[in-house]
């Protein structure tokens, strides 16, 4: 059984393929955390008495740990976390 450890680029549907499969995956949190193609947004509010710093690393932790179970990584030098505004489509 072989298994592609990252998506074939070279695939005429791979962006797609990898499309549909982040969006399955992550249905579960997309209240906070929507996905568009490969980025993933992480927004968070002050909600029951937590500050909005708590809740999103909270958020952060959830989605993250999301990830791991379902072996996807995100790469460190392109993330930015903990900021009030971030560069879309850039």
């Amino acid at each position: 059984l072989w298994e592609w450890l990252v998506m074939p680029q070279g695939l005429k549907n791979a962006p797609a393929t990898f499309n549909r499969c982040v969006t399955h995956l992550l249905r579960s949190v997309r209240d906070f955390a929507p996905s568009y193609f490969d980025d993933v947004f992480i927004h968070s509010r002050a909600v029951n008495g937590k500050s909005d710093v708590e809740m999103h690393t909270e958020h952060l932790r959830k989605l993250l740990e999301l990830m791991r179970k379902h072996k996807l990584y995100a790469n460190l030098k392109k993330c930015i976390f903990g900021a009030t505004e971030i560069p879309y489509l850039g």
